[in-house]
């Protein structure tokens, strides 16, 4: 008898930790299917439209049979022209287009691709818990280790930082940072804060990678600091900057890498070797918008504000202790204990999902320190956002039962769409 054929994957991929989003979204899925009008919260998944200039701008592109062929991997230079006009203009920064920025199929490519290039076995990143789940992923895919301190946007988060690098050996390569925060929407108050950053890595010589995707989706008068603005950042650093959010092109795959021209090489070396680059009908849109949609950025901020505004009253009727964020495109919320009920925030997520059909993202799929609080993305209109707060209102109040994946309520709410 020929012994069973079994697939036999790569290490890498056995050191992934555990997805913890798996049996949510198998569940949201398989209600879906069954007609019932889930609303999902769950995914920071924009449904506002581009900006209308911008749509034509790439149905006019792709009409242009030369805009067909492979792009340039690093970004066509008049795009990335753009990106250092923009640095310039909003932050005082200096880039040279050529050298300091590179274009990415959206900040989660780039950064995992970064990630390679920077980080083998043996090597190990710092990042804050709570964490967006890519930035500890894509390291692990790297074949590095992942040294989680407690998140803070403070002196003492750099002290916790600080002990880690000097104590452990071999020393930590990476130090990532992601200001304002996914998920906790965590902001820093000034430029003061990323001099320390910068003065903590010149005296360890570790790197700095910033995510810095929600730097243009703030509000109530609060503005974003850039890494890059800190004196001697480009010396140790890196930030990632997307269109997803503020122009609404999540599906469109565009981002940036700028900083350190090192750091910048190695990262196009890593994507000239996987990818020939964005489509470029996609390139020359996103030229446009950054050049002509400062205005589209403040509206919709000022969406998410409003939506933002919807959600934390609401959480606050139902008696949860809410702070308002002041920037991103999420709601960070602790769970009251009466409310879990017991239940860890994996299971609370699913009960919501199953008694309110409504879903939102488990703290605990952020890291441990996750725990006890969820996400809830501000993606749906005002209108669909009170419905889902009424909804969980209601499942609150009904005592908890154990989640079941397999028990789906088979009807369906008319989805209210119109801001």
């Amino acid at each position: 008898m020929t012994e069973e054929w079994k697939m036999n994957v790569a290490e890498r991929i056995r050191r992934l930790p555990e997805y913890l989003f798996g049996r949510l979204n198998a569940s949201k899925h398989q209600m879906r299917v069954a007609g019932v009008d889930v609303i999902d919260l769950g995914m920071g998944n924009p449904l506002d439209a581009p900006p209308a200039e911008v749509v034509e701008k790439l149905c006019q592109a792709a009409r242009n049979p030369r805009n067909h062929r492979y792009s340039d991997s690093a970004g066509v230079l008049n795009l990335r022209r753009e990106v250092a006009k923009l640095y310039s203009k909003r932050y005082g920064v200096a880039l040279d287009p050529a050298e300091e920025v590179v274009a990415v199929i959206g900040s989660k490519e780039g950064f995992s691709h970064l990630c390679l290039a920077l980080m083998g076995p043996g090597d190990t990143a710092v990042v804050g818990d709570p964490y967006f789940p890519v930035h500890v992923y894509a390291v692990a895919l790297a074949g590095a280790n992942v040294i989680n301190v407690p998140l803070g946007a403070d002196q003492a988060f750099l002290e916790r930082v600080r002990h880690v690098v000097e104590h452990l050996y071999p020393r930590p390569k990476c130090l990532i940072l992601n200001y304002p925060h996914n998920p906790t929407a965590m902001t820093v108050d000034s430029v003061a804060f990323f001099e320390a950053v910068v003065r903590l890595a010149r005296r360890t010589g570790i790197y700095v990678i910033h995510d810095f995707v929600y730097g243009r989706t703030c509000f109530d008068g609060y503005t974003a600091p850039s890494l890059m603005q800190a004196d001697g950042a480009k010396d140790v650093g890196v930030e990632f900057i997307t269109m997803s959010k503020p122009y609404n092109m999540a599906g469109w795959r565009i981002g940036f890498c700028v900083g350190n021209a090192e750091m910048i090489r190695a990262l196009v070396t890593i994507k000239g070797y996987y990818d020939y680059g964005i489509f470029q009908p996609i390139q020359i849109a996103g030229i446009i918008a950054l050049r002509h949609c400062d205005g589209a950025v403040a509206a919709q901020a000022e969406t998410y504000r409003r939506r933002r505004d919807v959600v934390v009253d609401g959480l606050r009727r139902v008696g949860w202790e809410v702070e308002p964020p002041r920037a991103g495109m999420f709601v960070w919320a602790r769970v009251p204990e009466k409310h879990l009920a017991g239940q860890g925030t994996i299971d609370f997520s699913l009960r919501l999902l199953e008694q309110a059909e409504v879903a939102v993202a488990p703290g605990r799929a952020f890291g441990e320190n996750g725990e006890g609080c969820v996400r809830i993305a501000l993606v749906e209109n005002e209108l669909r956002l009170k419905q889902a707060i009424r909804q969980i209102g209601r499942a609150l109040n009904k005592p908890a039962k154990a989640p079941s994946a397999s028990r789906v309520r088979r009807k369906r709410r008319p989805a209210i769409r119109g801001d």
